[in-house]
């Protein structure tokens, strides 16, 4: 029996950890279903096709946008489109998979109004100087594409007042355990 609501969403600042904390919990909670975004913008290092992003040319999102095939849709930090496809939460949903949508603020409003009986987890930084420091220590922007991100982040972090529950990811394990837990699921975990 699907635990209500069926879909989390969760969103936060840039560089707050986001990818991370969906990361730990796709490969340690199975009973959670981790939605892929589509992204028009390069994969980075380490990052695979299908399991972190689907990565599409302007040409494919500029299609899937015209088929009504996203839930949300939105330009991130004025360059790239990020979106979350519909079929695949439609399958999981129809499942009676729980859902998580790991995506952008402006996505979150979208679907705080496309779908307002999904919870939303606002995931916070322990701190500005922790979070500067992520940011900075992966090394995958320019210092102007991370001033460009601090700035949006400084607009993000007064979003917080809107979303049902906040977690603050001090550690990795512990706020994935916290997000399952709110999303009424048993914490068991893949080791």
């Amino acid at each position: 029996m699907p635990v209500k609501p069926t879909v989390t969403v969760l969103a936060g600042p840039t560089a707050v950890g986001k990818g991370t904390v969906s990361t730990y919990i796709r490969d340690h909670y199975p009973q959670v279903w981790l939605s892929v975004s589509a992204t028009t913008r390069a994969a980075r290092p380490g990052e695979v096709d299908g399991v972190h992003y689907f990565f599409v040319s302007d040409e494919e999102f500029d299609s899937m946008v015209a088929n009504n095939d996203l839930l949300e849709w939105a330009v991130v930090h004025n360059s790239h489109r990020y979106g979350t496809p519909r079929q695949k939460v439609d399958q999981a949903l129809a499942q009676g998979r729980s859902v998580l949508l790991e995506i952008d603020l402006q996505g979150a409003r979208e679907i705080k109004r496309t779908l307002p009986s999904a919870q939303f987890v606002f995931l916070a930084p322990p701190s500005w100087e922790e979070m500067v420091a992520r940011l900075v220590g992966r090394g995958t922007e320019t210092p102007e594409q991370q001033q460009r991100r601090l700035e949006t982040a400084k607009v993000e972090l007064a979003a917080q007042p809107e979303f049902d529950h906040t977690v603050i990811n001090d550690r990795v394990e512990r706020a994935a355990a916290e997000l399952v837990e709110l999303m009424g699921l048993p914490a068991q975990t893949r080791d």
